[in-house]
């Protein structure tokens, strides 16, 4: 296994999908002159649906993958693989830094003028115990609606961002909660910040949409400074992409969720067992 333990190594960020590309448009503004791996494991996308087990050893198995390739922190871009996971990992690799999603209902319960806060977020999010811990910690006094949004990771995985198809799986999610007076939607899945704009629209300018990816960039960046491992400036970067399914899909997506190109290798799961 390369060493891990160098400033001049990459960061390793993974998601079931193209969902974490939400966090590494994040990490590339806040952590210009850190390299990055980003790994998509869209044969077996979505998580939303397994079950914790299965989630945990798929993200054991990509976390090893990016150990190997010199990942020198990981980023669990996706929130239903932290909610699953997280823990898992943290002890599993007792010795390797790693960033998680949380639902940023605490920031939502900040700014509420109202009281009700919309959560989007996958089945398996919502009956995380992480889930739960921040909704107690932080959501006292909040009235929380939640919707699962079915569909939508598989809208945003294809690209589609905009059509009536992608358009109505958020109207049914998001209606029922304006006509409850929410004023504050928490995107609880690193896919929905794609689809922030149409989002926005269907709520209107009064409603505040909260990404979460900028604080856990910001959080990378202090684990980073925190253990002396962050990339000095000027260095030269490299962005490598990693995908269990066919490349070209992760490849077309780059333009239009990153705004760039990008080389993409397929890694079969098999292969990474």
């Amino acid at each position: 296994m390369v060493s891990m333990n160098l400033p001049s190594n990459p960061i390793g960020i993974f998601d079931s999908g193209v969902g974490g590309l939400s966090v590494l448009r994040s990490v590339r503004a806040f952590l210009p002159d850190e390299s990055i791996l980003y790994f998509g494991d869209q044969a077996r996308v979505p998580y939303g649906s397994r079950s914790l087990a299965e989630i945990q050893i798929f993200s054991e198995q990509i976390t090893r993958f990016l150990l190997s390739q010199g990942a020198k922190l990981i980023m669990v871009a996706c929130n239903t693989a932290s909610a699953a996971a997280l823990k898992f990992l943290r002890a599993k690799f007792s010795d390797v830094p790693f960033v998680g999603m949380e639902p940023a209902v605490k920031p939502a319960a900040e700014i509420t003028r109202t009281g009700k806060v919309g959560v989007l977020a996958t089945p398996a999010t919502f009956q995380g115990a992480l889930y739960a811990s921040v909704v107690e910690r932080f959501a006292s006094g909040v009235e929380l609606f939640q919707d699962t949004c079915p569909g939508l990771v598989a809208q945003i995985e294809k690209g589609d961002l905009t059509s009536s198809a992608t358009r109505a799986i958020l109207l049914k999610a998001l209606t029922p909660m304006l006509k409850k007076n929410i004023d504050t939607v928490v995107l609880g899945c690193t896919h929905y910040p794609f689809v922030i704009p149409l989002i926005q629209e269907i709520v209107g300018a009064e409603v505040r949409v909260i990404d979460p990816a900028p604080a856990v960039a910001r959080q990378a960046a202090r684990l980073l400074e925190m253990r002396g491992l962050k990339s000095p400036v000027g260095a030269a970067v490299s962005l490598r992409f990693f995908t269990t399914a066919d490349s070209s899909a992760l490849r077309r997506a780059l333009p239009l969720l990153l705004g760039e190109d990008g080389e993409a290798t397929q890694i079969p799961a098999e292969a990474l067992r």
